[in-house]
């Protein structure tokens, strides 16, 4: 218990950055989803196509540090030899975004965006780099650190969004200060709100090389291919793997305007469609949240672990917990779902996306476990797996998001997520179960699963009653639920809840 203690004390403090950095978005959103869809749109689209790319600057050298960076000794050599690696494929790739910003942006159908590609190039260069710092400060163990960085990088980002977006627009529309409306016209058009959520993005990100001085301070720049060649094999799998893992994550906002027949929603054009499902799926993001901050501490956490005689029974505790906690999650966002809505979309245009939630919550849940489960081909060295099950997942993706998206409109997108999780989780079960048997409590997990799908599905047959009766309910449902997990897992808990509970042990 006490090694679980330890895992949960670095995710949890690794959540508080990611947790601050979701919940200032949950802000944002209530600020973007005051815009209206189409607008929002080339902002929703960008994103997604930097998150694939940031794969390709990134190439997989993150887990490669952890891997070979393991032994004190070997730690700054390594670290040297890929931070160099990094930093000239993210300055090249950069470099070519920047000169050919024209035609991307004509690719992309945006060709009016061509100064939006060209900070997207400069943000991707920059997160590329300062990925292996970042990975340092994780593999040091300096939780405290990397959290402080990430949280005022994350206030400066929102301070300059509500800058621009909310005291510029309110000046500019002659809220206040309209003394300042002469100046503030030069610098704020109403009508293209997306610049200014790039902008902040970008000047935040280039404060990341201050906050980070020290960890690039004793940087040299260094090559040898001698040493570099296996750190490269190893991470071939790895890369190729995650292209098609974020391919699967941001397939349907990258090809939603492709595959959505025009006038599928009567009365709202395509970006208007993209729009509203890129912000009602911001409404899942306390889901990608836990996986997000889970996968911050525990991939330090299973390499340091694996040697141990028992980590297979460690990692079936992680497992079972994990699940238990992304489950509670789930249903407390699904039960209150409506009232989430109210509170930060709004436009009620944005409210026709929240059927896509639940699918979109439920895929981020297995994709959890499919990371969970994920360890026993990292610590094989067999990451070729891991290669041919994220291929199999975004082939899912993509045949399901070609075949429901044109019939279902954003819905299908929803659905083909949470069917392409399923199918990696399962095959990445069984293979693993093969190669390193981990006694995991699947019975559990389903039953948890299930059960709460059940009761959100029961939830969803109720009619509205306004928003305190909603807000009441969905709280003292929430709490029910995690009080039943709570009294089934009592006999599992620490000693000081045991008695709360009645555990006979």
């Amino acid at each position: 218990m006490s090694v679980l203690k330890k895992l949960a004390g670095d995710t949890a403090t690794y959540g508080v950055s990611t947790m601050l950095a979701r919940l200032l978005n949950y802000l944002l959103v209530f600020i973007y989803a005051s815009f209206d869809p189409a607008l929002m749109a080339v902002q929703v689209q960008l994103y997604a196509y930097a998150g694939f790319f940031f794969v390709i600057y990134t190439f997989g050298m993150e887990t490669s540090f952890f891997r070979f960076a393991r032994k004190e000794e070997d730690k700054q050599q390594y670290y040297n030899l890929i931070l160099s690696a990094v930093m000239v494929v993210s300055v090249l790739i950069s470099a070519l975004v920047v000169v050919f910003a024209e035609p991307i942006a004509r690719f992309i159908e945006y060709p009016e965006e061509t100064t939006l590609v060209r900070w997207m190039g400069i943000i991707m260069a920059t997160d590329g780099i300062v990925s292996i710092p970042f990975a340092r400060l994780r593999l040091e163990r300096k939780a405290k650190k990397f959290v402080r960085i990430r949280i005022t990088n994350i206030l400066i980002n929102i301070g300059l969004n509500v800058f621009f977006l909310v005291i510029c627009r309110n000046i500019y529309e002659g809220e206040y200060l309209a003394v300042l409306r002469p100046w503030v016209a030069q610098i704020y058009n109403h009508n293209t709100p997306a610049t200014y959520i790039v902008l902040a993005n970008l000047i935040a990100n280039l404060t990341f090389f201050w906050f980070l001085r020290q960890e690039l301070r004793d940087f040299r720049f260094i090559w040898n291919w001698k040493i570099f060649r296996p750190v490269w094999v190893y991470a071939l799998p790895i890369m190729v793997m995650n292209i098609a893992g974020v391919a699967n994550l941001l397939f349907d906002r990258m090809f939603l305007q492709y595959l959505l027949p025009d006038g599928f929603y009567p009365g709202q054009t395509t970006r208007d469609a993209i729009g509203i499902y890129g912000q009602a799926m911001k409404l899942s993001i306390f889901m990608n949240l836990a996986i997000t901050s889970f996968k911050y501490a525990a991939e330090p956490f299973f390499f340091t672990k694996a040697e141990d005689k028992n980590a297979p029974e460690v990692f079936a505790d992680v497992m079972k917990w994990f699940v238990i906690v992304c489950v509670l999650m789930g249903v407390a966002i699904c039960l209150n779902l409506n009232v989430l809505a109210d509170i930060f979309l709004r436009l009620k245009i944005y409210h026709e996306g929240l059927p896509v939630v639940p699918w979109l919550l439920l895929g981020f849940l297995f994709l959890g476990i499919y990371y969970n489960l994920a360890t026993w081909f990292k610590l094989t060295d067999k990451t070729q797996y891991g290669t041919y099950l994220t291929i199999t997942g975004a082939s899912v993706t993509a045949l399901l998001n070609f075949i429901l998206v044109p019939r279902m409109g954003y819905l299908g997108c929803a659905l083909a997520f949470a069917a392409s999780s399923v199918v990696m989780t399962t095959l990445c079960y069984l293979f693993g179960q093969k190669f390193y048997p981990v006694p995991y409590k699947v019975g559990s997990a389903l039953g948890y699963v299930l059960f709460g799908g059940g009761l959100v599905y029961l939830a969803g047959l109720l009619p509205r009653y306004g928003f305190w009766i909603e807000l009441a309910g969905g709280v003292m449902a929430s709490a029910t639920f995690a009080a039943i997990v709570l009294l089934i897992e009592r006999d599992t808990l620490p000693p000081r809840f045991r008695r709360y509970l009645g555990s006979s042990s």
